[in-house]
């Protein structure tokens, strides 16, 4: 193909983005657009797909394309409050960016602070690496429960092992288990079953099948006068003697969206992820359009079903589908999805025995306010900052109860419909991606 071929082509991809961006009121910058699909063009062409930055920071070429170090620093400081470290003789990690948080390149209004973690455990057997992450885990929250610049919210640690009530919830056998900052210092839960009778589970036990590893938190930034919800999911191996490599969740996780915050934990990335399957990207992928359908189907979100996507394409060869979406992230209206994320915070922030200060709330709350009335006209605008008006009042009454959850609950439904709008008009306006979304909800095309 020569170089003139390669320019038509290019600006043919461009003239049918800039036609539906025009179609669809979606602002496109052109040069950015015609950079990035030059790039993912090139790393399909290359065999090195690990790329370093001079920031320090490393990853898969695709993803960081979409990365800026320009809050590295931040990242870097509440990576500090979620990692999980131990003694380096025994436990090796290597912690990243996930989500939004990764593409801060484009995505202008992130929902939440979003980490992966890879922690290596070098032991004698599978039993002793599960009793040392156990400890690790159980560490790394207790140190974190509270602060003046972050509150320690939950942790999730094995599967339930029966359908039963725990904290007055109904549970699936196999579901992940929730721990509360009291379950984790005890060391143990209750399980009601269904005879009545009360099973007790412990902290080490659950370990010794530990399914989805997280730990989250509420974290505030002073400076900015932000708030944010951050969690660290947490892929676990274990390291034999005769140096096998084995998840201890039985799946060995990918790395195709993960910004890793130091270049030193290099060989520690490198050494694990030569594990993964060959078959990874296919199954990666396989996992997003799970969700993709869920949230098009019985969760509504299409604000979380649209980064997915975004992922799904560019990863998938669908390049200018791609594109298109990656546009849609800088766009005003994405503000109201980082709003919505961000209602859930200021909830986190507020829960009885919370040590973040109520002045952060306040500070949040207005932001979101502000950011509201600059994005909005009309009875929308008069909608939401009524709701958040009044969720802010309720939020610095701890004691608030079921008012406060219904509170919490209406601001959050009238902004995910507005998000639900922008995103579902601007997608189903692009055909192929229209087609995308009737295949993944079941429906013909």
């Amino acid at each position: 193909m020569t170089l003139e071929t390669d320019h038509s082509a290019a600006d043919d991809d461009i003239a049918r983005i800039r036609e539906s961006a025009a179609r669809l009121g979606v602002q496109l910058d052109e040069d950015a657009a015609l950079q990035w699909l030059a790039a993912i063009a090139a790393d399909a062409a290359s065999d090195d797909h690990i790329v370093t930055h001079e920031s320090g920071t490393f990853g898969h070429r695709v993803t960081m394309l979409d990365f800026t170090p320009r809050d590295l620093e931040r990242f870097r400081r509440i990576g500090q409050v979620v990692e999980v470290t131990g003694p380096p003789e025994i436990a090796e990690s290597a912690l990243a960016l996930s989500g939004s948080a990764a593409q801060s390149k484009i995505q202008s209004f992130p929902g939440d602070c979003d980490y992966f973690q890879r922690l290596n455990i070098k032991a004698a057997t599978r039993e002793e690496a599960c009793r040392i992450m156990a400890d690790l885990m159980r560490s790394a929250a207790r140190r974190t429960y509270t602060g003046d610049a972050f509150q320690f919210l939950e942790g999730k640690l094995g599967s339930y092992p029966v359908d039963c009530v725990h904290g007055g919830h109904p549970r699936k056998h196999g579901s992940p288990i929730t721990w509360t900052p009291a379950e984790i210092e005890a060391e143990r839960i209750e399980l009601t079953l269904a005879d009545g009778t009360v099973q007790t589970l412990t902290w080490y036990e659950a370990a010794l099948d530990p399914g989805w590893c997280k730990l989250d938190w509420v974290v505030t930034d002073p400076q900015r006068k932000s708030l944010s919800n951050a969690s660290n999911v947490i892929d676990v191996t274990w390291e034999a003697p005769d140096g096998e490599i084995v998840p201890l969740d039985g799946y060995l996780d990918a790395y195709f969206q993960e910004v890793y915050l130091e270049a030193d934990d290099l060989p520690t990335f490198t050494k694990v992820v030569q594990h993964v399957s060959d078959d990874a990207l296919d199954e990666y992928v396989e996992r997003l359009e799970e969700e993709v359908r869920k949230y098009l189907t019985k969760q509504v979100n299409y604000g979380k079903a649209a980064k997915r996507m975004y992922n799904i394409f560019r990863l998938s060869g669908r390049h200018l589908d791609a594109a298109y979406v990656r546009e849609l992230f800088d766009e005003p209206a994405t503000i109201l999805y980082q709003v919505w994320s961000l209602i859930s915070t200021l909830d986190n922030a507020t829960q009885p025995g919370s040590s973040i200060p109520i002045d952060a709330v306040r500070d949040q709350a207005d932001a979101l306010m502000i950011q509201v009335i600059q994005m909005l006209d009309g009875e929308e605008e008069a909608e939401i900052v009524s709701a958040l008006l009044s969720l802010r009042r309720t939020l610095e009454d701890q004691d608030a109860g079921e008012r406060r959850t219904a509170e919490v609950e209406a601001a959050q439904n009238r902004v995910i419909n507005l998000v639900n709008t922008f995103f579902r008009d601007k997608l189903e306006g692009v055909p192929t991606i229209r087609e995308y979304i009737r295949a993944m909800q079941g429906e013909p095309a």
